[in-house]
């Protein structure tokens, strides 16, 4: 075993009153108090469900002993909840959630869509820098993650299925003329994760060079804002 091996399995999980599952319960708690038709609300409470169900059907002790199990989700919903109380003083968010808490009230924009652009912000930038936090902070090589971040890509297909499943219109699904069915076809996670894989090694290895590596998650951010953007385009 190498010595940044050991010092990547030596860390403990992310669990406890600061772990992920205490931040789901604010971030519950939060989307509790927001009325049914606003899109924060709506991706909050279906990653939420989606969650719920992913860890109903783990087996036990699932990744518990995994490189970096449990820090890279961790970050993730930090993330996002640091984006919802920021939202909530009036503070600017970063710009791959932006879309989404500018049209949140907005009536031409679907439930779907209001899913699809969450899990865009979360695949495209937030995921794209827990790695590298993940990794600075147990001393390794993003590569010792690939398992956690696989794990966390399933999760997160589980939650595109479920807001495929539970969002759509209609108990048949979406009509081939719907609109909604052309523009949640074009966005595919599958291409999403893959671009955060290598988004993520691309920064790992621009950290050294502190103002690109700045420059390239602004971007980042940047890019990925304007593909929510997209996902969020009002359908009457």
């Amino acid at each position: 075993m190498t010595t940044t091996q050991r010092r990547a399995t030596a860390v403990p999980s992310a669990r406890g009153a600061h772990g992920p599952a205490a931040v789901r319960a604010r971030l519950r708690a939060t989307a509790d108090t927001l009325p049914d038709g606003d899109g924060v609300a709506v991706f909050t409470r279906a990653a939420l469900a989606a969650a719920r169900q992913a860890r109903a059907a783990a087996p036990a002790g699932l990744c518990a002993g995994a490189a970096g199990a449990g820090e890279l989700e961790l970050r993730l919903v930090r993330r996002f909840a640091a984006a919802v109380d920021a939202a909530a003083v009036g503070l600017p968010v970063p710009a791959c959630w932006r879309p989404l808490f500018q049209l949140r009230h907005h009536p031409g924009v679907r439930p779907l869509q209001f899913a699809l652009a969450g899990i865009n912000a979360q695949v495209g930038h937030d995921l794209v820098l827990a790695v590298v936090d993940a990794a600075q902070a147990l001393g390794c090589e993003p590569s010792w993650l690939e398992g956690e971040f696989d794990r966390l890509g399933a999760a997160l297909a589980g939650l595109e299925e479920y807001a495929r499943d539970h969002l759509a219109p209609g108990p048949e699904g979406l009509d081939v003329t719907d609109p909604l069915a052309y523009l949640a076809g074009a966005w595919s996670l599958e291409r999403a994760r893959e671009g955060a894989w290598a988004a993520a090694r691309m920064l790992w290895g621009a950290r050294r060079a502190p103002e690109f590596a700045r420059e390239c998650a602004e971007r980042l951010d940047a890019g990925t804002g304007l593909v929510g953007r997209c996902l969020l385009t009002p359908l009457g």
